[in-house]
This record gives structure tokens, sequence and C-alpha cells, in this order.
């Protein structure tokens, strides 16, 4: 009885994640009242029933509706997934999935946006939205994203500087951008390099500028922004944008505008 109970009290107490950052998972049934939008609106959904870091989430919903203004557009922010469905896309142009994780779409939610993709949408996958280990909706993983994320720097530093060589410096999503950008990231790998569906890859990481974990090396192609066709639609992911701060970054901005404009395009 005594080793017995010595065994159980040296057994590492068990891991709880911390509700900041792991909330409670909730699905949407209701929709949000949308005001009047003009044609071509964006919609920002930071939806989170996975990881969420709420400092830059927040921060980056607030960029995300000062560089669509900018633009001309009206926008609409939400984290109420219900939304999707086919009355309310049909007001937009663009979705933004703004560091969305976990499974937060209910069945007739993925079919609303599914169809509102494969019929012309434009999607822009920011930071999170492409981070999950795990995705439940499959047709997310390998048509939206392409890959499975694997993990992201964490030592010596989870944030490191690092070199993004832009691979397509004409593109339009690039405009602006130097075709060497040295900045500082929690820097994702993937299982694979995204092909298919005219995968484009716009920029790569430059794996001796920073200390990649082993098992997290792609080699000389290291993918970090592409975009997707996906039937009549279009998708871009871009890797970039864990740290708060990164949102008043004017490089991170362009980039993030130009993606918008992009999505908001006819032709992938």
């Amino acid at each position: 009885m005594i080793e017995l109970l010595l065994a159980l009290a040296l057994q590492p107490a068990p891991y709880v994640k911390n509700p900041k950052y792991w909330p409670t998972p909730v699905m949407d049934e209701a929709p949000p009242p949308l005001p009047p939008l003009k044609r071509g609106a964006v919609l920002v959904l930071s939806k989170t029933n996975g990881y969420r870091d709420d400092e830059q989430i927040v921060a980056a919903t607030t960029a995300l509706q000062e560089i669509v203004q900018e633009s001309g557009r009206d926008v609409f922010t939400t984290e109420n997934a219900a939304i999707m469905n086919p009355r309310d896309l049909g007001r937009f142009k663009v979705v933004v999935l703004n560091s969305t994780s976990g499974n937060i779409f209910t069945e007739s939610q993925r079919a609303a946006f599914r169809e509102w993709v494969e019929k012309g949408g434009g999607v822009v996958l920011l930071h999170g939205a492409g981070g999950d280990h795990h995705y439940d909706w499959s047709w997310y993983r390998d048509a939206l994203v392409g890959v499975r994320f694997i993990g992201h720097t964490s030592k010596p530093n989870q944030f490191q500087q690092g070199d993004i060589h832009v691979a397509e410096p004409r593109h339009r999503v690039m405009r602006g951008i130097p075709v060497k950008w040295t900045r500082t990231e929690e820097w994702y790998a993937f299982d694979q390099i995204a092909t298919g569906q005219n995968t484009r890859i716009l920029a790569t990481l430059d794996e001796a500028s920073y200390r990649p974990a082993p098992e997290q090396r792609m080699g000389a192609t290291h993918p970090i922004i592409w975009t997707r066709c996906v039937a009549r639609g279009r998708s871009i992911f871009s890797a970039l944008g864990h740290q708060a701060h990164s949102y008043a970054e004017p490089l991170h901005r362009r980039l993030i505008g130009n993606a918008i404009d992009w999505a908001a395009g006819t032709r992938c």
C-alpha cells in the first residue's frame, strides 16, 4: 500500500489548459445582425474554439478594420460563426479568417461557406487560421490551405529574426514588399509544400536565417505565403502575424491589404 501511494504521489500532475488561451468551445447558431453594407464588403471572422491569443486577435481586428476602410470597402467584424449562411455570405466579397482555430462551424455553416467560396468567394487566412495540428474539416485543410501545420519555433526562442524571400515580386499580393524581408516572427512549419489547385508560392522562409527545430526544417523551399484556386474562388494564406504589435508594421499591413485586394478580384 505504501509503495502504491508513493507511486501515485510521484506521478506528474495532469496538464490543464489555461482558459486564457483555450476558451470553452461554443458553436454559434443565431447569426449576428448586419448593418447596411456596400457591394464588395469584407467579413472578418475571429472565432476561436481552439488556441486563442486575445491580444493578437484584438490588434489584428483593429488593423483589419483600418486597412479595409482605407481601401474604400465596408467591413464587418465578428466572432459569431453563424454568419456563415447563404443570405449573409452573399453580402460579402472577401472573408478574412483572423487566426480562427478549432472546430468552429456546424455542418450547415460548412456547407454554406464552401459553396460561397467555390462560386467565386475570396478567402484570406491569417496566421493561426492555418496553424492547427489537426483539422476536423478536411476540405478546409486540403482545399483552402493545402498543408498540415506541424509546429513553430520555440527554442531557443519562440520569436526569432528571419529572412523572407519573395518568390513572385510582381504578384499583386507582393507589391511594395522587399524581395528580402527581414522580420521577427513565430515561424511556422508544415508537413509538405502545397501543390495542385494552381498553387503559387509567393514567399519562402530562409531556414539559414533563424534556428528551426530539426523536425521543422522543410529545406530550400519553406513556403510562408501562398495562393490557391478553389473552384471559381481563391484563397491566400499568410503564416505571419502572431505578435500583436506586428499589425502596426507598415509592410505587414501592406501585405494584408494586398491580399484582401487580390482575394476581392475575379482571377486566381
